[in-house]
């Protein structure tokens, strides 16, 4: 199985801000390693390199294991621009397909009951 998948989250973007104007959403896009759950790169659609990078640099290398508060705080923290809920919304959309990925392959490996004769 290959190990390192993509997941995409997308919120939308409160009005009025200059990615708004470029979008109506912003997307993070995260390439994790789903064995340890280890975002490997990340990226996102803000409206400058500089914010983009910031939150990819911010996110990337955070364990998804841990759950997603730790990274929501990191956030809270580090970005304080309009966009700052979008991405957190769209962080914990992107956890929650992870965590569905996993739920989906550990069900595909349980072995159907043997039937009764």
């Amino acid at each position: 199985m290959q190990q390192r998948i993509l997941f995409s989250g997308y919120a939308k973007l409160p009005t009025g801000i200059t990615a708004s104007e470029i979008s109506s959403v912003v997307g993070v896009m995260a390439v994790i390693d789903v064995e340890k759950g280890i975002i490997i790169e990340a990226d996102c659609t803000l409206a400058t390199e500089l914010a983009r990078r910031h939150v990819a640099e911010a996110i990337g290398g955070y364990s998804l294991q841990e759950g997603i508060e730790p990274l929501v705080q990191v956030i809270e923290r580090i970005y304080q621009g309009n966009a700052k809920r979008a991405i957190i919304t769209a962080l914990r959309i992107i956890h929650d397909k992870y965590r569905s990925f996993l739920e989906d392959q550990f069900a595909a490996l349980e072995v159907p009951a043997l039937p009764v004769k």
